[in-house]
């Protein structure tokens, strides 16, 4: 399983380093759906992606969508359960925790860093 890193290049700050990658068709689909909630610097990057529901979610989430270049066009701040959001210019979508991106002070303009971690289980 890939361990991806984002970082803000802008504000010089890590929003997550444990995120996982729908990039499959079913992996978008299920999304966070069936977890209970994510840890502080956990996440869900949907690629490509632009709109997502919160359908039958247990816990509120920030969203961010994404340009190709990983800027970030717009923020849904704490979207709870039941709601739908969008952005037709979005590539890909990122999810995290309520209140990361308030937290790391991430705006729409700012530019991420998304990189794979190579780690080594001993």
């Amino acid at each position: 399983m890939l361990n991806i890193l984002v970082r803000n290049l802008t504000r010089g700050i890590t929003l997550a380093d444990r995120v996982i990658v729908a990039a499959t068709s079913a992996e978008r689909r299920k999304g966070l759906l069936g977890r209970n909630s994510l840890d502080r610097c956990e996440g869900l990057w949907i690629a490509p992606c632009e709109a997502v529901h919160t359908i039958g979610m247990r816990f509120p989430i920030d969203i961010l969508f994404l340009s190709r270049d990983t800027k970030v066009l717009k923020i849904r701040h704490a979207m709870p359960s039941w709601r739908l959001a969008g952005c037709l210019r979005a590539h890909s979508v990122l999810e995290l925790p309520a209140g990361t991106a308030e937290a790391t002070q991430t705006q729409p303009g700012d530019r991420l860093e998304i990189t794979e971690i190579n780690q080594i289980i001993l």
